[in-house]
């Protein structure tokens, strides 16, 4: 590819040292690389900071990384202060604890030199390939509206590259929401920007661990239904979807949480 655009790689950081250097290698590894690579580190109360820092000593290629720190606060304020932080023409997101196949942004990057109207670009994880859902029916490229995001969360955090102008536009993260957070913010993006996803599994995430229930933000179920309601209220609030439309969603959201507690207990 020629005039390959920049890219900045924003990475939340708590207490994250028995992944975050596989993390880590995931983005120098890549075939096409980022100039930048930005850690926000949380408030970290293990050795994560003093792993970055000892990575960024030896580290020897052409990527600029940096790493910063904040007091606990959450990982919607890290990312926004990572985002703040970017220069680039496009910004990817990543958490400490997966990682990336080594083609994920030449893959990205080569749709997006193809296909300049799109602003942002999510790909699938773990060995997904969608060939349909429910009514609606994916190619390749398959663009994702801000409704079918409030039936089903399509894109996961590290996969998701888009333009820095996005940030003008749509803001940054809700640091009051601690739970579906991601969801939330993908709404907003896709209410005004056109969004795709790319039907191509690039990303591993959780070390391939099920999506819910294990560990993590995600392990709480009761407050990731309350932030899933709350996307279902926002997705109202800007007229994405009507008062009946709604109040399906809100029934529908209630029996997927039943069904994810009973797998849960299943599972244990």
């Amino acid at each position: 590819m020629s005039n390959i655009p920049s890219v900045s790689v924003v990475i939340p950081l708590y207490n994250a040292e028995h992944t975050i250097l596989r993390t880590l290698a995931s983005v120098s590894e890549q075939t096409c690389q980022p100039k930048e690579l930005i850690v926000i580190d949380d408030g970290s109360t293990d050795g994560s900071f003093a792993l970055v820092n000892n990575y960024i000593l030896h580290y020897k290629g052409p990527i600029q990384i940096y790493i910063f720190q904040q007091p606990n606060s959450g990982v919607s304020r890290a990312r926004n202060v990572g985002m703040k932080h970017a220069v680039c023409d496009y910004i990817a997101l990543l958490d400490a604890d997966d990682w990336w196949q080594p083609e994920k942004l030449a893959r990205q990057l080569a749709i997006l030199q193809k296909h300049p109207t799109i602003d942002f670009l999510g790909s699938n994880r773990n060995g997904e390939h969608w060939k349909q859902w429910l009514f609606k029916k994916f190619n390749h490229l398959t663009p994702i509206s801000a409704k079918l995001l409030l039936y089903k969360t399509f894109f996961v955090t590290p996969t998701v590259i888009f333009k820095r102008s996005v940030l003008t536009k749509t803001g940054f993260f809700d640091e009051t929401q601690r739970y579906a957070e991601e969801g939330n913010y993908w709404i907003r993006v896709c209410h005004q920007h056109h969004c795709v996803l790319l039907n191509e599994s690039l990303v591993i995430t959780g070390d391939g661990k099920p999506n819910f229930g294990f560990s993590g933000l995600s392990s709480n179920l009761k407050e990731m239904e309350k932030g899933e309601l709350k996307n279902m209220r926002l997705g109202y609030d800007l007229g994405v979807v009507g008062r009946m439309e709604y109040l399906f969603l809100v029934i529908y959201s209630l029996i997927k949480y039943i069904r994810r507690i009973a797998i849960v207990k299943l599972r244990g």
